[in-house]
């Protein structure tokens, strides 16, 4: 499938942190469905589209748009992998500064319903060794 976005002139360029948790998560979940992630966030009504360069979010309204891009990772500067991660917010529409104020969290939440949506859901028994003589 494939899927085309389309971006206005850049009206903003913010330096921004993302918590280690919904880092490493989003990285962890990118790694296991290969080139590019789709990662629906129900609560704000977007989506958000993870490549190893960017994270880019659109509004269920304007599809092809993007409004907003979080950019540059820089993970190398942690000394620990639990510290959050700098990064820089690009804003392409005038209501990403809105966004953004819910977008961290809700991001994080929708990460953790599709991380438990990969785990295999199966029943474990532990079954007693019986030897026999």
């Amino acid at each position: 499938m494939e899927e085309r976005f389309y971006r206005e002139q850049e009206i903003a360029r913010l330096p921004g942190f993302l918590p280690a948790a919904a880092y490493n998560l989003a990285h962890t979940l990118l790694a296991r469905a290969g080139k590019c992630l789709f990662v629906p966030i129900r609560s704000m009504q977007y989506m958000a589209v993870l490549d190893a360069e960017e994270f880019i979010f659109v509004d269920s309204q304007n599809k092809a748009w993007v409004e907003l891009a979080w950019q540059h990772f820089r993970p190398q500067v942690r000394a620990a992998l639990n510290e959050r991660v700098p990064f820089e917010i690009v804003h392409y529409l005038p209501k990403a500064t809105e966004t953004m104020q819910r977008l961290p969290a809700e991001f994080h939440k929708a990460l953790l319903v599709l991380a438990e949506r990969d785990q295999p859901q199966q029943d474990a028994r532990i079954l007693p060794l019986v030897r026999r003589r």
